[in-house]
């Protein structure tokens, strides 16, 4: 038999996923020694289960096969289903047929968990009618029927079981009456034909007729029970994981019956509730016994013996109130959340910062996203920094950390691909070693999954590679969700997060702008779809289209240059610089003004698009595209520079600062003609 527990690992894969894959896992299943009932609570999470189905295909499986399916095809599936063979298991939340599991559905550690101290009343704390009555009120209503079983016989196995159905014909209400106006249990439920097999209630309330699972009138609870582990620690395991528990009762054997609610509204609902409850109870370190999922099922009666031992009542009402409170509970443990951390425990010995990987721009384990318009050589520009990286280089001014570099390319031909690469070779003029054993190079054209889907894989290839960097080119390829819908682009973000966490590397990705002119936006709102997608990353580098001169053209050879602008979360943010794109080099302009972007007050001014006799209202609009402009690039901005660069006189401006500042103010001047013009949001 497998040395790993494989049914924790069945979490991990998709019952629907194919009918081959579905028979194979059963095999294995039962190849490595485990019951039916394995792979039926397992089937039973996918939409294609039928009951009986797994029963009869479990019964033509044989072991004279040519090459006999193991559990080593579970542990591989489980493994790309993001499995991870220890530790916690974190990372995105998945769902698989109506349920939604973190990768790993820890409650709690039961390495860590006390065992309770149990021990049976003495005769004379112990209230067998008390116990009984408590029982019955907490579980049934008045008027629902209840099925009681005191007849039993030896069967060949050695166990004490029930004659036949019992009774199934008398209230709860008319039982407690009886044990109310009774000396003995006995007198109200009957005797115990045997009792050294002790005696059985139903868990769930039956129609009188009879105490199949077609009689059950209300698919309200299940037994959770097992007896591998010592009671203390059954008990201790049980209240920990908050089980939702109506009742709790000692066996008089080897176990704790938990009676624990389940709330569902059909039967279908019920097995599929039953199956999750067992599911997270086992990944708790609580083996359950998987023969009790019937609705119908007998539990120990509270209030007699087995045995000589007490079949006691050990509490009611406990854990969580019901199935949907402990549902909410269990993801609220579930987090995966770090814990709260208290400043005094490190502030005087603060945790190092991680290293530079972009000097000045990008530290290792943070995320980077490129935007800029089409054509504006967005993944030679890549292709750059990549090799920069690789070898240690500097980009644009950039010293960069040397290290590997995985590129990850999702729109470009293999071959171009590698002739891109070829040509910033031999422009730049750079020897191959040690770039090209640093530069992995994986080609996904054609290929892309949902990012949620590849970071697994990402993380599961790449976690002995020590990549300094991963660039992801470009995101349109293998986005979730809808790019304009905030909270889906944040669950996007928490991808690149993870592949940073796990792989302990930056990620680099590249974006589009949306359409039309960029100068007069923040540079963090001219990427497309959703405002997350840039404030999520630690930098923002952007690449705006700026108006070149006719002289200039000539000059450099090209029809537009580009601003290059940072928005910086761990340094100060640079000035922008100007940069041509000449194939297939980026190089420095620092005799073009960054300003002159395509929209702005200076590029649609070498355009001939600004007059004096332009009406008030669109002048007023330009001043606060200007104004935005400036402090959204972190410069120093008053009313006189504003008034030059407008060619209005000061008293415009600020007449324009105080129509802005109408009704509610925005803006404020520190002091005087030359006060600084900062945003009332900025001030700190």
């Amino acid at each position: 038999m497998s040395k790993i527990d494989l049914v924790p690992l069945l979490a991990f894969i998709d019952p629907d996923y194919s009918y081959e894959r579905w028979i194979q896992v059963g095999m294995a299943l039962q190849k490595e020694g485990y019951p039916l009932s394995a792979w039926e609570t397992w089937s039973r999470r996918g939409g294609k289960f039928h009951e009986g189905e797994c029963v009869k295909k479990w019964q033509s499986f044989h072991e004279d096969r040519e090459q006999p399916v193991t559990g080593a095809v579970i542990t591989q599936w489980a493994k790309e289903g993001g499995w991870k063979p220890s530790g916690r298991h974190e990372g995105p939340v998945r769902t698989v047929t109506g349920f939604t599991f973190t990768d790993s559905d820890f409650l709690i550690d039961p390495s860590t968990v006390e065992p309770e101290d149990f021990h049976e009343p003495s005769d004379g704390e112990w209230d067998p009618k008390g116990d009984l009555i408590s029982y019955l009120q907490a579980l049934f209503k008045p008027d629902e029927h209840v099925g009681l079983a005191v007849n039993s016989f030896l069967a060949k196995d050695g166990k004490w079981k029930p004659v036949d159905n019992g009774q199934c014909k008398r209230t709860c209400g008319e039982i407690v009456e009886a044990l109310q106006h009774s000396q003995q249990i006995s007198s109200a439920v009957g005797s115990l034909q045997n009792e050294a097999a002790g005696a059985w209630i139903r868990i769930n309330p039956l129609d009188g007729e009879g105490a199949k699972n077609a009689n059950v009138t209300d698919f309200r609870y299940a037994l959770v029970e097992s007896d591998t582990l010592p009671l203390g620690q059954q008990l201790a395991l049980i209240r920990q994981m908050q089980l939702p528990c109506a009742a709790i009762v000692y066996s008089g054997g080897k176990s704790v019956h938990a009676i624990v609610h389940v709330d569902a509204a059909t039967q279908k609902e019920y097995y599929e509730r039953v199956a999750h409850i067992y599911d997270i109870c086992n990944k708790n370190g609580f083996k359950v016994d998987e023969q009790n999922k019937n609705p119908s099922r007998l539990s120990r009666m509270p209030g007699v013996t087995r045995n000589g031992k007490k079949q006691f009542l050990i509490g009611v009402n406990q854990g969580q109130k019901d199935y949907l409170a402990w549902l909410a509970w269990t993801e609220e443990q579930q987090d995966d959340l770090p814990p709260f951390l208290p400043l005094n425990t490190v502030i005087d010995d603060p945790p190092p910062l991680n290293p530079v990987l972009i000097d000045g721009i990008l530290r290792l384990r943070h995320k980077a996203i490129l935007t800029g318009p089409s054509k504006a050589g967005k993944s030679f520009w890549l292709m750059q920094l990549a090799l920069a990286i690789a070898s240690g280089g500097e980009f644009l001014g950039w010293k960069c950390r040397q290290g590997k570099v995985l590129y990850i390319n999702l729109e470009i031909d293999e071959k171009s691909f590698i002739d891109r690469l070829e040509h910033i070779y031999r422009a730049k003029d750079m020897p191959l070693h040690p770039s090209s054993s640093n530069l992995i190079v994986w080609d996904l054209r054609g290929k892309a999954l949902p990012m949620d889907k590849l970071a697994k894989i990402i993380v599961r290839r790449c976690k002995d590679m020590h990549l300094e960097a991963i660039i992801v080119d470009p995101i349109y390829k293998v986005i979730t969700g809808d790019e304009n819908a905030a909270s889906d682009m944040a669950y996007f973000g928490n991808q690149f997060d993870y592949i940073c966490r796990e792989l302990g590397c930056s990620v680099i990705y590249c974006h589009h702008h949306s359409k039309g002119a960029q100068g007069a936006k923040r540079a963090t709102d001219r990427g497309s779809g959703s405002g997350v997608f840039s404030r999520d990353a630690d930098a923002i580098i952007d690449l705006t289209a700026i108006e070149l001169k006719e002289e200039e053209k000539e000059q450099y050879g090209c029809d537009v240059a580009y601003c290059c602008t940072c928005i910086l979360r761990e340094f100060k943010t640079p000035k922008p610089k100007a940069i041509l794109f000449q194939y297939p080099l980026h190089t420095l302009a620092p005799d073009i003004d960054p300003k002159r972007t395509e929209g702005s007050i200076e590029g649609n001014r070498v355009k001939g698009n600004i007059t004096q006799t332009q009406n008030k209202n669109d002048r007023y609009e330009e001043f606060i595209r200007t104004l935005e402009h400036h402090l959204a690039n972190g410069d120093v901005v008053n009313q006189n520079n504003l008034a030059d660069e407008m060619q209005v006189a000061e008293s415009t401006i600020r007449n324009y600062l105080k129509q802005a500042n109408t009704p509610v103010q925005v803006y404020e001047v520190t002091r005087g003609r030359n006060g600084r013009i900062r945003r009332l949001d900025e001030r700190n």
